[in-house]
């Protein structure tokens, strides 16, 4: 299985304060991979530097293809190939469900808009929110806006998707329905690299559980390494039911 994500001995810091210490870890095509830890772990940061948004003092991240670390990467390109999800759904609030959607592959794809209101519609089905089109995020609730943000990136069509705890601000009931969602996508194939709190959901449909502690790759393995943890750090924080 060929390596869509490689990150190898990477260093961050935010001025004195080390936030990733030598992390280390693939995720192969169609795998789902879950990066849990503490708050403060280094695992949003982490996720972060995989798209650009942070760069790295030490080390090398390859995602697609694209040389994450070269100082002279091409960030709109590597950003075709990799959608990322935030907790907050960043919709545009004059914009319609259907326009949302479309914006990024008018924009930077040039697609037409009637192919572009096609793929809309095709991604909306997807996420199941086809008769939300018209609506303006307002209208929806918390778990209707996440599922529109999911439909944006999937319209870009990318290799990768990231998922930044994209359940923190959903109860539980609107949590399912992102987590169907998410669970769809993986049994469609989709590569997926999530930081998430939701260990059942982890447990489930995670291909690798990817466990961060102090800035470091702590332990890594199946789901199944939830319920049999080999270090000390691991077994407390899954008995602390987080």
């Amino acid at each position: 299985m060929s390596a869509v994500v490689r990150l190898h001995n990477v260093h961050k810091s935010f001025g004195s304060h080390k936030v990733l210490e030598g992390v280390s870890f693939e995720v192969g095509r169609g795998e789902v991979a879950a990066v849990i830890g503490q708050s403060g772990s280094g695992k949003s940061t982490a996720l972060r530097c995989i798209n650009a948004l942070e760069t790295i003092e030490h080390g090398s991240i390859d995602v697609c293809g694209h040389a994450v670390h070269d100082p002279k990467l091409d960030r709109r390109s590597l950003r075709r190939d990799v959608g990322i999800v935030f907790q907050s759904y960043n919709l545009f609030p004059h914009l319609t469900v259907e326009q949302n959607i479309m914006l990024a592959p008018t924009c930077v794809k040039a697609l037409p808009k009637a192919k572009a209101r096609e793929l809309a519609r095709e991604v909306l089905a997807r996420v199941g929110l086809e008769a939300k089109a018209e609506n303006y995020p307002e209208q929806l609730s918390g778990g209707q806006q996440q599922r529109v943000a999911i439909a944006r990136s999937l319209a870009m069509q990318p290799k990768l998707m990231l998922f930044d705890e994209v359940t923190s601000a959903l109860d539980p009931q609107l949590t399912g329905e992102v987590l169907k969602v998410m669970e769809d996508l993986a049994r469609g194939g989709m590569t997926m690299i999530l930081v998430t709190h939701e260990m059942a959901f982890a447990r489930k449909v995670a291909s690798q559980v990817i466990y961060m502690h102090k800035g470091k790759v702590w332990e890594t393995g199946p789901g199944s390494m939830l319920d049999a943890p080999k270090t000390a750090e691991l077994a407390s924080f899954v008995g602390s039911g987080l």
